[in-house]
């Protein structure tokens, strides 16, 4: 059944914002310490579920059909599963020991002025290895707070640089979804893609650096002792695995076995019962998270069966007819990425879901498929790296116990990127070699 575009089917996603943020701001402005935790997620959004359901059916829509399919999808179900591995790999690592052995081994490696970029550089390389930002928060953020909460770091900024890193190799990598998803999307050359993307990158990578340099001033603690060097096995099993390309549920899986094996042998007075109490306290830990994305699934499919993500992309399309250049042609691919990711919370689906769109704006307006690729993946990984209900912020938040909303403005990386392609598209040339086609009579290519 075809539903015509409508902005109406945007306002479940408004009201739930409305509502846990102007929670969150208001008990924050009384004084509340954890302003954000008064109201949860979890509950700020079923008001804007049953609206969505109600202007599903008022469409003449089946509601409760498409919520439970959105509520289940296979994405969602694999986002959960890793939310309760990557929470009961962190809590029983910690319970064994390991954390304390990391610190005691990589606290005086790094010079103190070094960490904050050290951690964003460490994320960054296991990221573009693996190809995911979910399975890089989960493996490096929990040994990042151990070095973090030694160094006497706030872990804001610890959890912020390591998820930059994780978006920067979610964005580049050529095993990465949402890469595989633009190339394929605009017709694009994997390395073609790459080449265009790192030139954008690297200098927000570089401003990033430069910026963590300067920031958190590491306290002279001593690290622990008395925790066995060899605790840190489970760490190393997990980010080789990583690396080597296996899927992040049976990395996380075989580092909760290894972390059960070397906590049996190595610390003391661990046991079984006290192995399978961690894990699910582990899992205890990520109820909310687990909770709001399944809920946030179900309020995509809501928006997306009532037109919202069509109205979306008729008002990006009527922008793009209506301004000339390659300039123009740019910024509304940009602007397509961004809005969808933020309806959906998902930076892959709003790739997929924009893509032919994106196609065709570029080819409205001259601009080579590698570049409109290169524009597809980075505001969607914009996006998503800063969303305080992504899946990306919300893993981490749980994981450091720190609010999502504080996250989204410590992830440094994003905002230098977001700003380096945007001079980029100010300052594009007109080279010939980059048009991917003839522009209409009436466009000039460039602006």
């Amino acid at each position: 059944m075809s539903v015509r575009p409508s902005a109406l089917a945007l306002t479940p996603l408004l009201l739930f914002l409305a509502l846990f943020f102007g929670a969150g701001l208001y008990f924050t402005a009384q004084g509340e310490a954890m302003g954000f935790y008064q109201l949860r997620a979890p509950v700020a959004i079923l008001p804007a579920l049953a609206l969505g359901v109600w202007l599903a059916r008022r469409r003449g829509l089946p509601a409760q059909q498409t919520l439970l399919a959105g509520m289940g999808d296979s994405n969602v179900m694999l986002m959960c599963l890793i939310f309760l591995l990557a929470g009961a790999f962190a809590t029983v690592s910690k319970a064994i020991g390991a954390v304390d052995a990391v610190v005691a081994l990589g606290l005086g490696a790094l010079p103190a002025s070094l960490i904050l970029p050290g951690l964003f550089l460490a994320a960054a390389f296991v990221s573009l290895s693996i190809g995911t930002s979910m399975g890089t928060v989960a493996a490096v953020v929990p040994i990042a707070l151990g070095v973090a909460d030694a160094a006497g770091l706030d872990r804001v900024l610890v959890v912020g640089a390591v998820l930059g890193g994780a978006m920067f190799g979610d964005n580049l990598s050529i095993i990465s979804d949402t890469t595989i998803a633009a190339t394929r999307s605009q017709g694009a050359e994997m390395r073609d893609k790459f080449r265009e993307n790192f030139k954008i990158a690297l200098p927000a990578a570089i401003a990033t650096l430069a910026v963590l340099a300067t920031l958190g001033d590491a306290a002279p603690v001593a690290a622990p002792d008395a925790a066995s060097p060899w605790l840190v096995l489970p760490y190393v099993l997990v980010l080789g695995l990583a690396l080597a390309g296996l899927d992040v549920v049976l990395v996380l899986a075989i580092g909760l076995v290894a972390a059960g094996i070397f906590g049996f042998v190595l610390a003391d007075d661990y046991d079984v019962v006290s192995y399978v109490g961690d894990i699910y306290v582990g899992f205890e830990g990520m109820v909310e998270i687990t909770l709001l994305s399944i809920l946030i699934g179900g309020l995509a499919a809501l928006i997306k069966a009532t037109g919202g993500l069509d109205w979306l992309a008729q008002v990006i399309a009527k922008f793009a007819r209506g301004h000339t250049g390659r300039r123009s042609g740019e910024i509304s691919i940009a602007a397509l990425a961004a809005g969808t990711d933020a309806l959906t919370a998902n930076n892959t689906v709003a790739i997929l879901v924009t893509g032919s769109l994106a196609r065709d704006i570029a080819q409205r307006h001259g601009i080579s498929p590698r570049r409109a690729a290169s524009m597809l993946d980075i505001f969607a990984c914009v996006v998503q790296g800063v969303l305080p209900y992504g899946a990306q912020i919300l893993l981490a938040a749980s994981l450091a116990a720190v609010s999502p909303l504080a996250l989204a403005g410590s992830v440094h990386y994003c905002w230098w990127l977001a700003g380096s392609a945007l001079v980029f598209i100010a300052w594009s040339t007109r080279r010939a070699a980059e048009v991917a086609g003839p522009a209409p009579p009436d466009e000039t290519v460039g602006s």
